[in-house]
């Protein structure tokens, strides 16, 4: 909801304006249309984009119920919200269905321009990447309340 609320905001702010400047040239809000991946990466697959994403969310979708780390659980609500902000700009925003662009509107230097959408991605990505390295896992067993409080008393 954040990402669809700011990206309105960029069109009826942002479009067709000058960049605005937030933290000097570190930050600045620069409306730009995106109808590839991060980086521009396949402009013209924009259809591909879609239909991957829509295969992104129907895995997570599946995988959810099976999920019971919460750490876990933020990795794919972070990735769901973020496939579903950008999926939404591709469904609704250009020539035909799933063929829009991406509005993007935070810029950094040295860096693709993004939204939060993309931030949401990175976040799941960056923190699946630190799980895993942690030896996370996905679905450890649930602990009953009895064995909460025996670990507890124990200090465990």
């Amino acid at each position: 909801m954040l990402d669809v609320a700011t990206k309105s905001w960029a069109l009826s702010h942002l479009e067709g304006e000058p960049k605005v400047r937030i933290l000097g040239n570190f930050l600045t809000l620069t409306f730009a249309k995106n109808s590839g991946a991060a980086f521009s990466i396949g402009g013209n697959g924009t259809l591909f984009l879609s239909l991957f994403t829509v295969l992104v969310i129907f895995l997570i979708g599946r995988w959810t119920p099976k999920v019971t780390s919460r750490p876990w659980g933020y990795v794919l609500g972070l990735a769901l919200g973020g496939s579903l902000g950008n999926l939404t700009d591709r469904a609704f925003r250009g020539e035909g269905a799933f063929r829009g662009h991406v509005i993007d509107w935070i810029a950094l230097p040295h860096w693709p321009i993004f939204n939060i959408a993309d931030s949401a991605i990175v976040m799941a990505a960056l923190l699946a990447t630190f799980l895993a390295y942690r030896n996370v896992s996905p679905s450890a067993p649930l602990k009953d309340k009895q064995d909460r409080k025996d670990e507890e008393s124990h200090g465990a």
